[in-house]
This record gives structure tokens, C-alpha cells and sequence, in this order.
């Protein structure tokens, strides 16, 4: 892991290609390798967590995509969120 203090990724986060990843912890930028993640296999859990947040995205886009649904959730919506993080939250919270 090595610290960057080029200007080009001052404001660069996130991935670069398949090749390495561009962090920031506090005013530091950190450069490292993609993770190997070949080795990792997720437990039942995991799987069945990822599962249900896949239902949740699906049933988000489904109100995006209904214009009548999406008027609805957006009454609901505070100022400053998003009609699909919202009903991703609501879907979580209430098991859909």
C-alpha cells in the first residue's frame, strides 16, 4: 500500500481498472492492489442476506419504473433522500 500525494489522485476514489484500488482515509489517499476475492466463498448467510437485498433492489425498481408508485413513495420521502433508497429501506424493514 503506498501514499499518493499526486495531484491527478487527489480527488480520485475507487477502482482503476482490474488493477488497483484508490482509497481515502481521512486526507490521505492510499494506493493498492484489487483484491484476489477467487478464494472467498460466502456462508448461508451471506448468500441469503445477498439474496433478500436483491429482492429489495428488484422491488425498488419496480416503484421507479411505475410512475403512479413512484408519486407515492415520493410523499414519503424527506428531503434530501431518494425514492429507491427509500424503498430499499422500507423492503428491508418490512420484508417487502
Amino acid at each position: 500500500m503506498a501514499r499518493s500525494r499526486n495531484l491527478l489522485l487527489r480527488n480520485v476514489q475507487g477502482q482503476i481498472g482490474k488493477e488497483f484500488v484508490v482509497k481515502k482515509y481521512g486526507k490521505k489517499t492510499v494506493i493498492s492492489s484489487y483484491p484476489d476475492m477467487s478464494g472467498v466463498k460466502p456462508s448461508k448467510l451471506q448468500k441469503m442476506k445477498r439474496s433478500r437485498f436483491a429482492e429489495a433492489v428488484a422491488f425498488a425498481q419496480s416503484i421507479i419504473r411505475d410512475p403512479v408508485k413512484k408519486n407515492l413513495y415520493a410523499k414519503k420521502v424527506k428531503k434530501g433522500q431518494s425514492v429507491y433508497h427509500y424503498a430499499i429501506k422500507e423492503f428491508m424493514k418490512t420484508g417487502g
